[in-house]
């Protein structure tokens, strides 16, 4: 019986690692691929946004933009044709601004490398922050002008952006100063201008999810394109 197995001991180890090898390959090629959502109007708290957008169920894209940044220079959506991360804040913001800005700024940190994505932050109280201020507040942060732009405009195109486009600002409606109530979303979009995610941009481990995201929205933008 020894013989027996001795004789047939090289075979039998061949097979335990091919055996191995077809059922780690037919894993691989029944695990789906990672994915992330395209996110409608309709799948988002009506709270956040516009009502004339709050039915759309499909083809929601970020609008067209026009704005000015820290260095008094015009962004357009041409200045974004990959993938970017939006959010919404105020320089003088003493409650969440500073977390989501150190996240920001983390994040700028682990994809400079990566000229493939960039961050765009849109202040939401244009009348205090100026081309100035928000200069000074870039310096401050150590923003990368290169890579993230943190812009300003017309009230109202920064109100239609962050209600109609970006589903990410919450209204009193009073026509006030302050009445654009920013929430701490980070938003995840494509090149194509559709949103693939929200995080809570004062989470440290939502911040490590949209990492995560972002490579994968990276593979599946590859995938596409290939």
């Amino acid at each position: 019986m020894l013989q027996f197995f001795a004789k047939y001991k090289k075979f039998a180890i061949v097979m335990v690692i091919l055996s191995a090898v077809i059922l780690y390959t037919f894993y691989t090629l029944m695990k789906p691929a990672p994915s992330l959502p395209v996110y409608q109007p309709t799948m988002v708290d009506n709270s956040l946004v516009d009502s004339t957008v709050q039915f759309v169920k499909k083809y929601h894209k970020i609008a067209d933009f026009e704005l000015v940044n820290q260095n008094g220079d015009t962004i357009t959506q041409k200045d974004y044709p990959g993938i970017y991360v939006a959010d919404f804040f105020f320089t003088t913001c003493q409650t969440i601004c500073p977390i989501m800005t150190e996240h920001m700024v983390q994040i700028q940190e682990k994809l400079k490398d990566d000229p493939s994505v960039k961050l765009l932050s849109h202040t939401v109280i244009p009348a205090t922050d100026t081309v100035a201020q928000l200069k000074r507040y870039a310096l401050e942060k150590g923003v990368n002008d290169s890579k993230w732009n943190l812009v300003t405009g017309p009230k109202k195109q920064i109100y239609d952006l962050a209600r109609k486009s970006y589903l990410a600002v919450k209204t009193q409606g009073d026509g006030g100063k302050y009445d654009m109530i920013h929430t701490e979303n980070f938003m995840l979009i494509d090149s194509k201008k559709r949103i693939r995610g929200f995080y809570d941009g004062t989470d440290p481990e939502a911040i490590e999810k949209l990492l995560q995201d972002i490579a994968i929205l990276k593979a599946i933008e590859g995938d596409e394109n290939s």
